[in-house]
């Protein structure tokens, strides 16, 4: 795998007047990759991403896309990435299977059009003009028209946005598959469990700065680890019960006869936990293991619900 990161930004800057959408922005996506970019909204990621795509000329700073300036090196960059926009892009009277068959034609060796359309539950609709398609048949027509050209990187701009569970689902199998074939996707999404199943890397922005980034499981694993749930009788020794845990577990009865021991969650402590009611005459009558999600962990650094 080419050690040259796919999309690289060092310190990139970019107003509009007095504001500051992006502020000494650094991010580094390696190739055959998906890296999930997520922020509230106001954050900057939409900028950040458009700048990457050249819709946007950065202030300041280095924007790399496949080695080019998204900007000065347009022409070249261009055939080698798929672009999927949130909104826009298609002409309205255009229908949907033409569009996508002229967007193949545009690239030396597409995929087949008719695959995708049926791969995203399109074949119903190609010959509807787009403004009477639905919100998520739109959404199905952009992703279709992003990858059809074989890109060696993808930008997807919300993908699933008002998609039903089925085609959902379908998406992020073609989702995946774009990645086993070794294409980089660059996703932004307000959809918290899709970057938990999809993304290998998880870049969150806030105040126009990378605030956090690493894979789900070590962005989930900081701070405490878990959450371990009990219920019994009311008033229990919590005193006696952090004597027999690890050092750095907590323990509280948040409500009479309901218990949360949070820590380092593993065998052991739930092993501990047992043996200490055994030893006490408690019966729990439930036991539940809790770990902090990707959501939890982007609640707690920015302090704010996605919302798209």
């Amino acid at each position: 795998m080419p050690s040259t990161p796919a999309v690289e930004l060092v310190g990139l800057v970019k107003r509009y007047g007095d504001k500051v959408a992006v502020d000494g922005l650094d991010l580094s996506v390696a190739p055959g990759t998906l890296t999930a970019v997520l922020g509230p909204n106001g954050a900057g990621k939409t900028t950040t991403v458009e700048t990457c795509e050249g819709y946007r000329r950065p202030d300041a700073g280095t924007v790399r896309v496949l080695g080019l300036d998204p900007v000065a090196e347009s022409a070249a960059l261009r055939p080698r990435i798929g672009v999927m926009l949130q909104s826009g892009g298609v002409y309205p009277g255009a229908r949907a299977e033409e569009m996508l068959r002229h967007t193949a034609r545009l690239h030396a060796h597409p995929l087949d059009p008719a695959m995708l359309i049926e791969r995203l539950g399109l074949d119903g609709c190609g010959r509807t003009p787009y403004r009477r398609l639905s919100g998520g048949q739109q959404q199905r027509l952009a992703l279709a028209m992003a990858v059809v050209g074989r890109p060696e990187l993808v930008f997807l701009d919300e993908p699933t946005a008002g998609l039903d569970p089925q085609a959902r689902r379908a998406t992020w199998e073609l989702v995946r598959e774009l990645r086993a074939d070794g294409v980089t996707v660059v996703l932004t999404t307000h959809f918290m469990d899709e970057a938990e199943q999809l993304a290998d890397q998880v870049a969150i922005i806030d105040g126009g700065r990378v605030i956090a980034e690493g894979t789900p499981e070590e962005l989930c694993r900081g701070g405490a680890e878990g959450t371990l749930r009990f219920t019994g009788r009311p008033g229990l020794d919590l005193v006696s019960l952090l004597n027999a845990l690890p050092a750095d577990s907590s323990a509280a009865e948040p409500a009479p006869g309901s218990y949360r021991v949070e820590g380092k969650i593993d065998p052991q402590l739930l092993a501990t936990v047992t043996s200490w009611c055994a030893q006490h005459g408690v019966m729990p009558d439930r036991i539940a293991v809790e770990r902090r999600t990707l959501e939890d962990v982007f609640l707690e650094l920015t302090g704010k619900e996605l919302r798209s």
